[in-house]
């Protein structure tokens, strides 16, 4: 259980820490997507590209995993509007399933996230016998 738990935590950090480098090499694409409503569309890309990018590595380090986890998790949760834009100006394509699917998988991310910040067994402190109280 614990090598399918790092396998996910691993896959999660590579998809983010991918996803915040493009914000850097072709914020053009996140930029179009950033509601008409919200204020420096190009600050936003690089601060969210950055966290990102902070959290995917923050997810490796067990010290971090905690933190980088809840962050991802809010950064999530504050590009969904993004995502609406991108369903209801139909921006990079006219599918759908493809637009509105996206939606939910927000959802995905921040229960993926979430479970990727809880801590391994083999991170306690102490051993495996931390809850036995001692005589």
């Amino acid at each position: 259980m614990s090598y399918l738990k790092d396998a996910s935590r691993w896959l999660l950090a590579a998809t983010v820490v991918g996803s915040g480098t493009l914000h850097f090499i072709r914020p053009e694409v996140f930029i179009k997507i950033v509601p008409d409503w919200l204020p420096a569309p190009r600050a936003l890309v690089l601060v969210s590209g950055f966290f990102e990018i902070l959290g995917g590595l923050g997810l490796l380090l067990p010290r971090t995993r905690r933190v980088a986890g809840w962050g991802l998790m809010a950064l999530f949760a504050a590009v969904f509007p993004a995502n609406v834009t991108m369903a209801t100006h139909k921006i990079y394509t006219d599918n759908p399933w493809i637009l509105w699917g996206r939606l939910p998988f927000q959802a995905v991310l921040i229960a993926w996230a979430g479970r990727s910040a809880q801590p391994d067994d083999r991170d306690a402190k102490g051993g495996e016998n931390d809850h036995v109280a001692s005589d």
